[in-house]
This record gives C-alpha cells, sequence and structure tokens, in this order.
C-alpha cells in the first residue's frame, strides 16, 4: 500500500502541538509498517532525522506553506499534482487541511475548532480562511481523526458530519518527559529562578491560552501569600496580542515572571520536571498535552474545568474556571498550602498519565487508514 501524509510542520527544533503529533505518530507508523511505503509531503528541505525508515520516500514540495494564500495554493495546486505522480491509496493530513480536488480515500486529522468558536482570537485574514475552508476539508475526508472525545463532538456537531466517521485518537507525551532527581531540580531552579519554586505555563502566547488572567492570578496570588515562587513561560509568541503585553506591563510582580522563548524537546522535560506545578488554563483546547507532561514529570496541574481539560486530567488537576482570575489564584493558592492534596493529586496523575501514549495514538491512526482502504 502506498500511504501519502502531508508532514509540514516537521520542522527541526519547533515541534509544538501538531508538529509534536506529527512526529510521534508518523515515526511510529513508518516503523511499525514497513510492508507498506509512506510518502512524506514537506514544503521546505527536510531533516534526515525525518526519513523514519527505509521505506519513507521524501518529497518537498514548494513553498512553505506559512500563509493563507501559500495555505491555498499547497494544498489545492501543489499537493494534487504529486498526489497525481504518487497515485498513492490513501492520503492522510495531520493538521485538518484537505486537497479539493482529489478522488482518493482521505484521513482528515483535525485538532479542534477553536477559531469556530474564539475568532476574535485569530487574525481577520487567517480567521476568514479557516471558516470558509474547514467545513469544505471536514466534509471532503473519507473519515475524520481526532483528539478528544470532546472534539469529536464538536466538530459533528459544528460541521454536520455523521459522528460515526469520526475516530478519536487521543495524544500521547513524549519520552523526554520524566521525574526528575532533586539534584537536577535544583539545578534548573538555580538556571531560570535563583533557586525558587516556580508555576510552569507551556505553550504559545496566544490569546485563547488566557495568559493575561494567569498573569493576574499569579499576581493575586502572590500578594495574598508573600510565596516566592515564580511563573516560568515557555513558548513564543503566536498572534501575540497588545493586551497580553500590556497584563504583563502593569503586573506587580513581572520581575518574577521568567519568559524562556522556545526551547528544545529534552530542555522543556527539565523545565517541566522542576516545576512545582504546571499552570495549564486556556479558554479552549482540543487536548492540552502539557498536562500529560506534567504527570509524566510527576508534577501537578492547575487547568481549566472545560471543553477537553477535564477528559485528558480526569481526577487528577485542580480545577478553576478559567474565565475568572479570582478562581485560578485560589487553586494556586490551594496548591502552595494544602500538602496532602498536592500528594493526592500525584498519586492520581500516575494513574491518569498510563491511558495515553503515543503508540496508542499510531495504532489507532493506523485503525482509521484501514477503515477507509
Amino acid at each position: 500500500m502506498k500511504i501519502a501524509i502531508h508532514t509540514r510542520f516537521l520542522v527541526k527544533n519547533k515541534l509544538e502541538g501538531i508538529g509534536r503529533f506529527t512526529f510521534e505518530t508518523v515515526k511510529r507508523l513508518c516503523e511499525n509498517h514497513p510492508e507498506h511505503t509512506f510518502y512524506l509531503l514537506f514544503d521546505r528541505m527536510y531533516e534526515p532525522e525525518y526519513v523514519f525508515s527505509s521505506n519513507v520516500k521524501p518529497i518537498v514540495v514548494p513553498f512553505p506553506a506559512r500563509h493563507p494564500f501559500l495555505w491555498w495554493f499547497w494544498f489545492h495546486i501543489q499537493v494534487p499534482r504529486v498526489l497525481k505522480n504518487i497515485s498513492p491509496d490513501v492520503f492522510v493530513s495531520t493538521d485538518g487541511f484537505l486537497p479539493l480536488n482529489v478522488s482518493i480515500p482521505t484521513v482528515n486529522v483535525i485538532h479542534d475548532l477553536n477559531f469556530e468558536h474564539n475568532p476574535e482570537h485569530v487574525p481577520w485574514l487567517v480567521r476568514w480562511f479557516y471558516k470558509k475552508y474547514f467545513p469544505l476539508y471536514a466534509r471532503k475526508a473519507t473519515r475524520i481523526a481526532t483528539v478528544s472525545e470532546f472534539s469529536k463532538h464538536d466538530i459533528a456537531t459544528t460541521y454536520g458530519i455523521d459522528v460515526h466517521s469520526i475516530d478519536v485518537v487521543f495524544n500521547g507525551v513524549s519520552s523526554e518527559f520524566e521525574p526528575l532527581t532533586e539534584v537536577q531540580k535544583t539545578i534548573v531552579k538555580k538556571t531560570y529562578t535563583d533557586g525558587c519554586d516556580y508555576f510552569v505555563y507551556v505553550g504559545s502566547l496566544h490569546p485563547r491560552k488566557n495568559i493575561e488572567r494567569l498573569f493576574a492570578a499569579f499576581e493575586l496570588c502572590k500578594k495574598q501569600t508573600q510565596t516566592s515562587c515564580k511563573l516560568v513561560i515557555v513558548g513564543e509568541a503566536m498572534f501575540l496580542s497588545k493586551s497580553i503585553q500590556k497584563a504583563y506591563n502593569s503586573n506587580a510582580y513581572k520581575n518574577d515572571i521568567i519568559f524562556t522563548g522556545r526551547v528544545p524537546s529534552h530542555q522543556l522535560g527539565l523545565i517541566v520536571g522542576a516545576a512545582y506545578t504546571m499552570t495549564y488554563v486556556p479558554l479552549f483546547e482540543g487536548f492540552g498535552i502539557p498536562i500529560l507532561e506534567a504527570f509524566a514529570c510527576n508534577i501537578p496541574v492547575i487547568t481549566s474545568r472545560c471543553t477537553s481539560m477535564p477528559e485528558v486530567a480526569g481526577n487528577a488537576a485542580l480545577y478553576c474556571d478559567p474565565l475568572h482570575t479570582e478562581s485560578i489564584a485560589v487553586a494556586m493558592k490551594k496548591i502552595l498550602n494544602d500538602k496532602e492534596l498536592y500528594q493526592k493529586l500525584l498519586e492520581y496523575a500516575y494513574i491518569q498519565k498510563q491511558k495515553f501514549s503515543w503508540d496508542k495514538t499510531a495504532d489507532l491512526v493506523w485503525k482509521s487508514i484501514l477503515k477507509v482502504v
């Protein structure tokens, strides 16, 4: 069988979200099924490490698709041209985009529909493209795969898709995330926070990630507890708003907020593993990989009681209302002061993390592929 997969998010040292999903699942698909040929479609020159096995045939499809006009050109002109030459048995999209003018079976992985529910979080041209084409991409797909039951029912309801044609494949957690020794934790804290404990946030500085309220909650927590804890923000700006910058500048404890920018995956594992608590309180999420990353590092989690987060975290997180700063601050204070709760969350986290792995994800994606061929 010939399987074509677009892998435009496989960019070295820039694997976030969809890129991480693509890397972990496609690598396992190629290695676990050597009897099949995988054509990986890149939008730029690829790294040799992304040619995962001898049954992989990498193809560079010009041009780098990082803008709505180039999205349209890449998926609607360039990819169909390449697929015509390959004549694959199935085409797999890892990010929701599909060529509309091909007749081969397709599996389309749609991670979430945030832009439908929070359009104000997306620049107008990107928003226009998503709202125009994603309904078409969803209906074009032979099958849809998505990462949570929440997203499954959201896609079915929003686009009128038969729920039985949507498979839940979840996400996993990478091997870089594991518990640290006390010596390792001490070294990391000396590096980033002058030896202080810290809350950590991992993700892009995107409006839907609720960074402004996290800053405000941190400020409130510091005022009310006089804790020496700091807040470490790991990630790079994505649609960074002036309001996020303003929230930081006006924060009374902004000197205790540390921005690391994007970091390599092994370094990210160290930063998460040395944290006191993961504070991940977005307004909308299709899954929430940082929750699992914290669990894998034996770190408790504060997260939002909305969208997919309760599905991922189960009983292993301290929940808050992401729309209310006070609710986030109360959770931060509680986890600082209640050591019994802290330990109980770690016990639940150990159980919860067993439910997810990239091996399971790859197996589920493979089952989706087999259904369409």
